[in-house]
């Protein structure tokens, strides 16, 4: 009954707190976190532990995979080097910083790596919860980071573990043959499903079979890859990433909107689960046999977090100087940052589930029967860094982000008018020749021309600084008819299932195709 109870409780904190967070303005996982913790104090909840295989092998790559989907390729490619070097080099050096600090307090080399390893790559929930609000291009940047971060860590993290098991080849030659089997290897079978899985929904012609492929695209990535002992979050990325570009031009409409509303909801879920789970992980961490030593492991878990936010800091500012030394192209100037943006990102390495699954992953014992060293300490100070970066870093953020006064993204906007526009015009040259190969009544092929004219002639007055204020005022009354118009339509519906004249079959029906009209006039999406 246990595992229905933590069901139902974190089901009624994700809605409590999504409440909570929409009245007060507390961003959403800090109130997950929060009451984790205190469910983690309840004596019934006390002997929960977050699996490490279910983060690795569930959560992880559904959550990346969506991520990956509705990340802008475009801003990736224009920023990669700077992607490449945060979720790689940043991701080493973090590593080490926090394997030096370790060793410095007594622990021996092979577990100090496993720590700064688990603690090194951010998390792509955290990211996308509290950085949502940032410009397109910053967004994607720390999205894209932590996408990528966490297969480095977990390479660095699988070296560390089998040099202090001993069975693992940490020479120059070997680490540099692991890493490669990792990025090369992840990106062929990323590659690979994604190519099968967009061959798949073009053979498949209805939307449930469509998006049963799109499922089950994330988990046979990440099987693949691991099978290889390459990188399965590389390999989920990169079958996203791909599927991104093709799946425009495949698919069926209503498999779209049934697949975007699937995956919005599920991976919110998924990721509120996870953050409750992190809270809860903590007291039962503090009871654990190998952190009696509470004060010292409180120093630890301070200590830690300070190198980590350190190191960012350092690399943010240290790496542009450097970048600026070696490449001064007239187009490199135009892709430089400014220093509060840089403040601002350094305050965003949130860490968080991956981290933990790294920890908990730890083996108990090593070949010969002796207990991994320090392993309870690992998920300790692990532990207590999620929460301290979540809760600290989360609730600076949000000033530190109104003091840098980032630009406006006004790009979006823009480039939304640009394709709307362009596709009615496109619409409206091609309309005289479609209606006259499909032998449509002049009548009909008239009325639509107008509601194409009228729409574009809204779509220019957007544009306009002034003089589009009339064709504006009239488009808000049109939507505001229609909806009222859809609401009348909704209440004869269940006057007439109510009184027996028609079924809640077809109630649904009706129902269904009205929800269609109001998300088309509203421009609301599932999860807005």
């Amino acid at each position: 009954m246990l595992g229905l109870e933590l069901v139902v409780v974190i089901g009624v904190t994700t809605l409590l707190t999504k409440v909570i967070a929409r009245k007060t303005g507390i961003a959403q996982p800090l109130l997950l976190v929060g009451i984790g913790v205190l469910l983690g104090l309840v004596p019934l909840f006390r002997g929960i532990e977050l699996a490490p295989e279910v983060v690795l092998f569930l959560f992880l790559p559904a959550i990346l995979y969506w991520e990956s989907l509705t990340t802008s390729l475009r801003e990736i490619r224009s920023n990669l080097r700077s992607i490449a070097l945060m979720s790689t080099a940043l991701v080493v050096l973090t590593a080490a910083a926090v394997a030096v600090l370790a060793h410095a307090m007594g622990l021996p080399w092979g577990p100090a790596w496993v720590l700064g390893a688990a603690v090194a790559p951010t998390d792509a929930t955290a990211v996308v919860s509290f950085t949502h609000s940032l410009p397109r291009r910053n967004v994607t940047i720390l999205r894209a980071e932590s996408l990528v971060n966490d297969g480095t860590a977990l390479v660095l993290w699988s070296l560390a573990v089998g040099f202090t098991i001993g069975d693992a080849d940490v020479s120059l030659g070997g680490v540099t043959v692991t890493f490669l089997i990792a990025y090369l290897g992840a990106a062929a079978i990323g590659a690979l499903v994604a190519w099968l899985a967009i061959l798949a929904r073009r053979r498949l012609r209805d939307a449930i079979t469509q998006n049963i492929a799109m499922l089950l695209t994330p988990f046979v990535a990440y099987l693949l890859a691991e099978l290889i002992h390459a990188s399965g979050v590389l390999a989920v990325v990169v079958a996203g990433l791909i599927i991104s570009q093709a799946g425009p031009r495949i698919g069926v409409a209503e498999g779209r909107r049934q697949s975007d509303a699937f995956w919005t909801f599920s991976t919110f879920l998924l990721n509120a689960s996870l953050f409750v789970l992190v809270g809860i992980e903590l007291p039962r961490s503090t009871t654990d046999p190998g952190t009696r030593d509470i004060g010292m492991g409180l120093l630890a878990i301070v200590a830690v977090t300070l190198m980590v936010v350190a190191v960012r800091f350092v690399f943010q500012f240290g790496s542009v100087f450097l970048i600026r030394l070696l490449d001064r192209r007239p187009e490199q100037r135009a892709r430089r940052m400014s220093s509060r943006w840089r403040v601002v990102s350094s305050l965003s390495g949130f860490r968080g589930a991956v981290s933990l699954a790294a920890a908990l992953a730890v083996p108990a014992a090593l070949d010969n029967g002796h207990p991994f060293p320090n392993r309870d300490f690992i998920v300790f100070v692990t532990t207590g860094v999620i929460i301290v970066t979540l809760v600290v870093q989360g609730l600076i953020l949000p000033k530190v982000v109104r003091w840098a006064k980032l630009p406006g993204d006004e790009a979006v906007g823009h480039e939304r008018r640009l394709a709307e526009t362009s596709a009615t015009r496109a619409a409206l040259d091609e309309l005289p020749e479609l209606a006259r190969r499909l032998g449509v009544d002049e009548e009909v092929s008239e009325r639509i021309q107008n509601e194409f004219e009228e729409h574009l002639e809204l779509l220019e007055a957007e544009d306009e600084s002034e003089g589009g204020e009339e064709a504006v005022e009239r488009s808000r009354q049109d939507t505001e008819l229609r909806l009222a118009l859809l609401h009348c339509k909704r209440e004869e519906v269940v006057r007439l299932r109510d009184e027996g004249d028609i079924d809640d079959i077809v109630l649904r029906d009706v129902q269904r195709r009205l929800d269609v009209e109001e998300v088309r006039l509203t421009g609301r999406e599932p999860g807005e």
